[in-house]
């Protein structure tokens, strides 16, 4: 089954609007995106290039109270304005119904990065966080099926640390996700 997403395309709120409506992490938001440089001149010109087409549009599930927003989220805006593909957000909480198309591991994690055409067919999507951060949580699900289990809460604690160490000090996850949009995006 395909999915599309026409009927969402036109209800988001534009990048400016979602920042400037943000109560948490706004900061740490804004603080990545204008510390946002693009590390490869490849990488760059690829974006670039996705100027010359018009067939490509980009939905974001996000909330402002999510780190692997306030953290993902800013490098997005930067590839999509770069490529000058047309950006919004889709505030989780308001699109229950979009978010619970794009479970990741059974649940619903942010953001999560949809990619369609302008018909709203889905071509594919991003997130919630880099592969290399991500694995932590993928082995931290595997490990621990039970959310009720006395340990349950204890690992989670030790999954997250270990989710901002693989993130890395400062913008290091930066290039990084550029690379995993660059892919995906290669791939349609």
């Amino acid at each position: 089954m395909t999915m599309n997403m026409a009927n969402h395309i036109g209800t988001g709120r534009l990048p400016q609007q979602f920042v400037d409506g943000m109560q948490k992490n706004q900061d740490t938001f804004k603080r990545g995106y204008e510390q946002f440089t693009w590390d490869n001149e490849e990488d760059k010109a690829f974006f670039e290039s996705l100027n010359d087409r018009d067939n490509l549009r980009v939905l974001i599930l996000a909330a402002d109270w999510c780190g692997d927003v306030a953290r993902n989220v800013p490098v997005v805006f930067r590839a999509m304005e770069t490529a000058g593909i047309q950006t919004e957000v889709l505030i989780m909480e308001e699109n229950l119904d979009v978010m619970d198309q794009f479970l990741t591991l059974g649940g619903r994690s942010i953001p999560v990065v949809i990619f369609s055409d302008i018909e709203g067919n889905v071509q594919g999507t991003w997130g919630p966080r880099p592969a290399h951060v991500q694995k932590y949580m993928i082995e931290f699900k595997k490990d621990n099926p039970n959310r009720e289990a006395p340990d349950y809460q204890d690992n989670m604690a030790v999954t997250r640390q270990n989710i901002v160490q693989a993130y890395g000090e400062g913008n290091a996850a930066h290039a990084v996700i550029i690379q995993e949009l660059r892919e995906l995006i290669s791939g349609f």
